[in-house]
C-alpha cells in the first residue's frame, strides 16, 4: 500500500494522459478559434494551403487528444501525436530561421521551442504506453 501523499504509477500515468489530452484538445480547438497566428507559421512552400494545413492539424490534435483518453485507441493516438509533432516541426524551424517575421516572439523563445518538440514527442509516446 502506498504511503499517504504518495502517488502510484497508475495515478501518475492517468494524470499525464489527461494533461496530454487537454493540451492537444485545447491547442486543436485554438486552431479554429484563432487560425491566423497558425497560418503565419506555415512554411512558405505550404502557404497556398495555409488555412487547410491549420484546420487539418487542428482536427488531428483534437482527435489525437481525445483518442489518448480511450483505452482501445490510446496507443495509435499516441503514435499519431508523435507523427503530428514531427510533421509540424518544420514550422518551428521556419520560425527560428526567420525571426524577423515573428517580431512579437522573443528570439530566445523561437529557439527554445526546437528542443521542446522531441520532449513533447517523448511525452506523447510514454503517456500512451503501459
Amino acid at each position: 500500500m502506498a504511503e499517504p501523499g504518495m502517488e502510484t504509477q497508475t495515478q501518475t500515468s492517468k494524470r499525464s494522459r489527461r494533461l496530454l489530452a487537454a493540451f492537444f484538445v485545447g491547442a486543436g480547438v485554438n486552431h479554429f478559434v484563432q487560425p491566423r497566428p497558425y497560418e503565419k507559421i506555415v512554411p512558405p512552400r505550404l502557404q497556398g494551403d495555409a488555412r487547410r494545413v491549420v484546420l487539418a492539424s487542428g482536427v488531428a490534435e483534437i482527435a489525437g487528444g481525445l483518442g489518448v483518453l480511450v483505452p482501445w485507441t490510446r496507443r495509435s493516438s499516441g503514435l499519431g501525436l508523435v507523427a503530428l509533432l514531427g510533421a509540424v516541426f518544420p514550422s518551428n524551424l521556419f520560425m527560428a530561421r526567420e525571426p524577423e517575421r515573428f517580431k512579437t516572439i522573443p528570439r530566445w523563445a523561437l529557439y527554445a521551442r526546437l528542443p521542446l518538440q522531441p520532449l513533447m514527442m517523448l511525452w506523447a509516446w510514454r503517456a500512451t504506453r503501459r
